[in-house]
C-alpha cells in the first residue's frame, strides 16, 4: 500500500504531529508499506529519513512553518499515484488533498489532531477571533464532509468536533505511542546530575515550553507547594518560545534549586528523566491525545493535570492521577501536596497508569490504521466507476 502523510509541517519542527506522523510512517514501513510525507519547507533540508517529498514555502516569522498553496510538480506526480492519504492539517494540506486527490478517485483520510480554536488564541491572540469557532464552525464541517474518514484521536474531541457543527461519521483512534523502550529495563538518570537527592519528590513535564501549556499555572502551583515541602522538585524538558521568560520567573521566585530547565534532550534521555521521577505534572487545556502523558503513564508515573479534551481521555480521575477543573490554582496545588505526601497511593496510581498505557501502543493503534486505509480504498474503489477517474488514475501510474 502507498500511503502520502500530508502535513502543514513537519521536521526540523517538533510537534506532537510531527512525531505522530514520524512513529506511524516508520510502523507502516516496517509492515511492507510505503509512505510518503508531503509537506512544505526548505528544500535543501537533509532528512534522516526517506520518503519526505517538500515544496517551497514562505517562512512564517520564526515559527517552523512555511505557506505554500501549491505542490511542486515533482509532489504533486507523487501523490496522485498514492493509495491512500492521510491528512493532518485541515487547512493548506486539507486544501490541497482535495484539489489534487479527489478528482483522481484516491482517498483521504483526515485526523484532527488540534485544538485550533485555542492554540490560535495562545499564539495570535489578534487573530483568535477570526480562526476561533465562527472560522472553525464554517470550514471544518464542509471540510470533513468532503474527505472519507474523519478520525479523532479522543472522544473529548470527537465531542468538540459535534459542537463545532461536524456531522460527518467520526471514528476514534488514539494516536499510537511506541512503549518497545518502556517494555525494557531502563536505568533512570542520576538525580545527582541535577543536584536533586534519592528523598526528592521529582514533579516532571516534558513537552514544548509554549503558550498554549499553561506552564506559569504550574510554576505557580509548585512554588506554593514547595515552600511547605522543601523535599519537592520540578524538572522541565523541552525547549520552546516560553523558556527564557519562564526560567526568569524561576530565578526571580528564588526557585533556582528546586527548579530546572533541560532543554531539547535525545528520546532516550526522556525515558531516563521519566524513570528517574515520581509524578507527572501538565497544566495544558489545548491537548488532543497527549503522546508526552502515555509515555509518562508507561513510565509508571501518575499523572496531574487538568480536566480537558485528551487529557481526561487519557487519566482516570483518582484512579491512575488526579485532574481538577481549569484555572483551580488551590485545586491543583492540594493535589500536588497529596501526591508528595501520600506515596503509596502514588505508587498504586503508577503501575495502574503502567498497565492502562498499553492501550495505547502503537502496535494495537497502528493495525486499526491499516483497517481504516484498507475499508476507504475498497470504498472508493466501489465508487470509482466513471471512464474519466479509471483514465487519470492510469495516465499518473504510466508518467
Amino acid at each position: 500500500m502507498h500511503v502520502g502523510m500530508l502535513a502543514d509541517v513537519y521536521k526540523p519542527h517538533v510537534s506532537g504531529i510531527t512525531n505522530y506522523i514520524e512513529l506511524n510512517k516508520r510502523w507502516l514501513e516496517s509492515k511492507g508499506h510505503d509512505v510518503y510525507v508531503f509537506t512544505f519547507g526548505d528544500e535543501n533540508y537533509q532528512d534522516d529519513e526517506t520518503n519526505v517529498i517538500r515544496s517551497p514555502g514562505l517562512p512564517l516569522l520564526d515559527t517552523g512553518y512555511y505557506l505554500g498553496f501549491r505542490y511542486s510538480s515533482e509532489a504533486i506526480r507523487l501523490l496522485r499515484v498514492m493509495d491512500v492519504v492521510h491528512v493532518h492539517h485541515p487547512f493548506l494540506s486539507g486544501s490541497l488533498s482535495l484539489r489534487y486527490c479527489r478528482s483522481r478517485g484516491i482517498p483521504i483520510v483526515f485526523t484532527n489532531h488540534t485544538r485550533y480554536d485555542l492554540y490560535a488564541r495562545a499564539y495570535l491572540p489578534v487573530l483568535g477571533e477570526l480562526v476561533g469557532d465562527p472560522a472553525l464552525e464554517a470550514y471544518l464541517p464542509v471540510f470533513c464532509r468532503a474527505v472519507d474518514v474523519v478520525i479523532s484521536p479522543s472522544d473529548g474531541m470527537r465531542e468538540v468536533l459535534i459542537k463545532l457543527g461536524v456531522t460527518a461519521d467520526i471514528q476514534v483512534v488514539p494516536n499510537g505511542v511506541d512503549l518497545t523502550a518502556f517494555r525494557q529495563p531502563i536505568a533512570a538518570a542520576n538525580r545527582s546530575e541535577f543536584g536533586f537527592r534519592e528523598e526528592n519528590v521529582v514533579f516532571i513535564y516534558v513537552g514544548r515550553l509554549g503558550p498554549e501549556k499553561n506552564l506559569p499555572f504550574l510554576l505557580r502551583c509548585f512554588a506554593g507547594v514547595a515552600q511547605a515541602y522543601p523535599e519537592a522538585r520540578l524538572i522541565i524538558v523541552g525547549d520552546g518560545s516560553e523558556k527564557n521568560s519562564l526560567q526568569e520567573w524561576v530565578d526571580q521566585a528564588g526557585m533556582t534549586s528546586f527548579v530546572r530547565f533541560t532543554g531539547m534532550v535525545p528520546y532516550e534521555k526522556v525515558c531516563q528523566y521519566l524513570k528517574m521521577a515520581d509524578i507527572f505534572a501538565t497544566a495544558s487545556v489545548t491537548e488532543v491525545h497527549p503522546l508526552s502523558v502515555i509515555e509518562a503513564m508507561a513510565a509508571g508515573l501518575p499523572v496531574l493535570g487538568i480536566h480537558s479534551p485528551g487529557i481526561s481521555d487519557s487519566v482516570q480521575d483518582g484512579e491512575t492521577g488526579f485532574l481538577v477543573a481549569e484555572e483551580d490554582l488551590a485545586a491543583y496545588t492540594a493535589k500536588m501536596t497529596r501526591l508528595i505526601s501520600h506515596k503509596e497511593e502514588r505508587l498504586r496510581m503508577g503501575t495502574k497508569a503502567q498497565i492502562e498505557s498499553e492501550r495505547f501502543s502503537i502496535d494495537h493503534t497502528g493495525t486499526r490504521m491499516i483497517e481504516i486505509y484498507q475499508r476507504a480504498i475498497e470504498g472508493k474503489a466501489k465508487k470509482r466507476r466513471s471512464i474519466a477517474v479509471r483514465f487519470r488514475r492510469l495516465l499518473d501510474r504510466v508518467r
